[in-house]
């Protein structure tokens, strides 16, 4: 029999429940994005003289997104590790430890000597530190996702799927809340002798609501009803590459371009903005900050119509939009004008939100139930490194051959060029039963 005809669907958590997890698994993604969107603006604005100092600033800047890069080849491991805790023990289980592990990493960058007062021993902590936020990664955005999307009633399960999809634009904002009045009261130099340092150790504080909202969720009741009927293989990533290697492959394809945009916009624009064409960096931290506040805006209700009309459509017109976007949007920065850039910023990262609020749902609908956890989370995790992590660091690497900020449009659209494809060439997934 098909996967959507041979099995009935679990039955609904209550209404109460459902909306518990809801925020739970939203919250939990909110402050892993934080401490990500922390760093990330830490090493545009001030980890890479602290941590890697040279007399060319481009040097430190680059070493700094090296080590931004190196946690997402961290998460990978993520994948392997969370994904057979999340297959075989449950999701709930995976997420409380990824949230655990970030929170210590994170706090711990925050407490770090620097390179003057502790010499190599510093950027080596660093990377360290680096690797485990990266490894946290790899489990926390499947686990989310599964949780909400497992207890979802019939017909809403992009939308409660795509909650946890917030949390990246929401933990940039909160990252923004954070580092601005830092910025203000201690100024630039205050920021790079120290203040730096209080927005990675209040993560400690999200960390403790974070576990005390997850502690109270159930776990998924299309997990109990799965392990109960069939478990997981013992290693889930073998099995997953042995029977579903053409949908890793796409899956991890439809999702690069949205995450190319996103850290683009969000990272590597913060430190190529004020460096390279002397926009002032409040004027960048705003225009991100705005786009990304529209995009937390629109990723439930453009869920919804995902809901609707199916998955393939709404993500299939944000690939499209962006692929024509992208050099408009970058170009902006040519302008200098703010009002401009952040419009430009804005419509980029409302294209950005039509792939990325349906994908919460499509890439679990890909999977089997036994395998959803680490099909779903490799797929996603590879694209992001593939097309997030790297962006920084291929991005400074054109911009030093092309001085023209043309060139990052290029690089993103043709990206989104490849999800557009990706997408085209998969099936709907709208109406698959969700418990086989």
């Amino acid at each position: 029999m098909s996967e959507t005809t041979r099995a009935v669907e679990a039955p609904p958590a209550p209404k109460t429940d459902v909306s518990r997890v809801a925020v739970a698994s939203l919250v939990g993604t909110v402050v892993e994005y934080y401490d990500f969107a922390v760093y990330g603006t830490a090493a545009a604005l001030v980890l890479g003289p602290a941590f890697f100092p040279s007399g060319n600033s481009t040097v430190s800047t680059l070493a700094a997104f090296l080590t931004f890069a190196a946690a997402f080849l961290a998460r990978p491991v993520g994948v392997v590790l969370f994904g057979t805790i999340g297959d075989r023990l449950g999701r709930k289980r995976a997420l409380v430890l990824s949230l655990v592990m970030m929170g210590v990493a994170t706090v711990g960058v925050g407490l770090l000597p620097t390179y003057e007062t502790a010499g190599v021993l510093a950027p080596v902590l660093l990377v360290t530190l680096r690797l485990v936020q990266g490894v946290s990664m790899g489990g926390e955005w499947g686990g989310a996702v599964l949780l909400a999307a497992e207890h979802a009633p019939p017909g809403r399960r992009a939308l409660y799927a795509s909650i946890p999809q917030a949390g990246p634009p929401l933990g940039f904002l909160l990252s923004s809340a954070v580092i601005l009045p830092t910025l203000a009261i201690a100024g630039k130099d205050g920021f790079e002798d120290g203040a730096w340092r209080i927005p990675f150790l209040l993560s400690a504080l999200l960390v403790v609501i974070g576990l005390w909202v997850r502690s109270r969720v159930t776990e998924s009741p299309v997990f109990q009803q799965q392990r109960s009927a069939e478990p997981a293989p013992r290693f889930p990533l073998g099995t997953l590459l042995r029977e579903h290697p053409g949908k890793i492959l796409l899956g991890l394809g439809v999702t690069v371009g949205g995450s190319a945009v996103y850290y683009l916009t969000v990272v590597y624009s913060l430190s190529y903005g004020p460096k390279a064409l002397d926009i002032p960096q409040s004027t960048m931290l705003t225009a991100a900050s705005v786009a990304a506040g529209v995009a937390a805006l629109v990723t439930v209700p453009t869920a919804r119509v995902a809901d609707k009309v199916g998955r393939r459509p709404v993500i299939i017109a944000g690939a499209a939009g962006s692929v024509l976007w992208a050099l408009p949007m970058f170009g902006s920065l040519e302008t200098g004008n703010g009002w401009l850039i952040t419009g430009a910023f804005t419509v980029g990262l409302t294209l950005f939100t039509f792939m990325f609020a349906p994908i919460a749902a499509f890439l679990p609908e890909l999977f089997p139930a036994r395998l959803r956890y680490t099909g779903a989370s490799a797929a996603f995790i590879l694209a992001n490194t593939l097309g997030g992590g790297f962006a920084p660091l291929v991005a400074t690497w054109l911009t030093a051959h092309w001085e023209s900020p043309l060139v990052l449009g290029a690089y993103a659209g043709s990206l989104c060029l490849v999800s557009l494809g990706c997408a085209l060439a998969l099936p709907e997934t709208r109406d698959r039963v969700f418990t086989q």
